[in-house]
């Protein structure tokens, strides 16, 4: 009798207007796409629709969502903004913030410059060299 291997779910999560989070989904799909469900997470729609066109297999929009959804993923992905109240300009609600940091879900968070917030000893990569670091973690959790 076989088991079979459950896929790992996925959620990227972005604000504004999703660049970051298409980014990374793309490389995403690239790279685990028949392992992973990838789940777009946009704090407002037009950044959940970046994303969906970026490749993602499900998005949704909005702080219920973000916090519903971030209880029964595997992984979270986004900038370390995604754990501060308040932060992408306001977007990310403090019940989003607490909502991700507590999640059990393994965080990958890109230390991306942000207003305000140092964080002291991450590399000044650019981003395409943050996101090659990131898909090469992702691909030996999922196993591709």
């Amino acid at each position: 009798m076989s088991v079979e291997k459950r896929k790992k779910s996925i959620a990227v999560i972005d604000g504004q207007g999703g660049g970051i989070g298409s980014a990374v989904i793309k490389r995403l799909q690239e790279k685990v796409a028949g392992e992973a469900e990838i789940i777009a997470l946009g704090t407002n729609a037009m950044a959940t629709g970046a994303m969906l066109k970026a490749g993602a297999n499900k998005g949704a929009s909005g702080e219920n969502a973000i916090v519903q959804t971030v209880k029964t993923v595997d992984i979270i992905i986004g900038t370390a903004g995604i754990v501060l109240a308040n932060s992408m300009m306001g977007e990310l609600t403090p019940t989003m913030a607490e909502a991700i940091a507590s999640s059990l879900a393994m965080k990958f968070l890109l230390p991306l410059k942000m207003q305000d917030v140092e964080i002291v000893g991450a590399p000044k990569e650019p981003l395409p060299h943050l996101i090659d670091q990131l898909i090469r973690r992702i691909q030996e959790l999922v196993g591709t």
